[in-house]
């Protein structure tokens, strides 16, 4: 995948984890925040910052969270970025770790 192809595909993933993360953030207590090509997720209680963002050189989506730092590449069959440790995607991956953070499930 060339460095434009990655751009698009990582933009479109990050805006609809955007997406869904505002949804859940209004039943839940965090915010999700979308600038600069990062996501932002901002917790009071326990207070916690979430960074999801693209790292073009390497063509990964990276994930801080919780202490860890997950890294995420582009799957074609599964049209998502996934974990190759966990076999998660963005998604699942984030909404567990949100899930983690506030101590219950929750859906993206």
């Amino acid at each position: 995948m060339d460095e434009q192809e990655f751009r698009t595909r990582a933009d479109q993933a990050l805006e609809d984890l955007y997406r869904r993360l505002s949804a859940a953030g209004e039943r839940h207590e965090f915010e999700a925040d979308f600038n600069g090509g990062a996501l932002v997720i901002e917790f009071e209680d326990p207070p916690a910052k979430f960074v999801v963002s693209p790292n073009a050189p390497v063509s990964q989506v990276w994930v801080s969270a919780q202490m860890k730092s997950f890294k995420l590449d582009w799957d074609a069959g599964r049209g998502a970025f996934v974990a190759a440790d966990s076999g998660q995607t963005l998604v699942d991956l984030v909404a567990g770790a949100v899930g983690q953070q506030i101590g219950e499930d929750v859906s993206l």
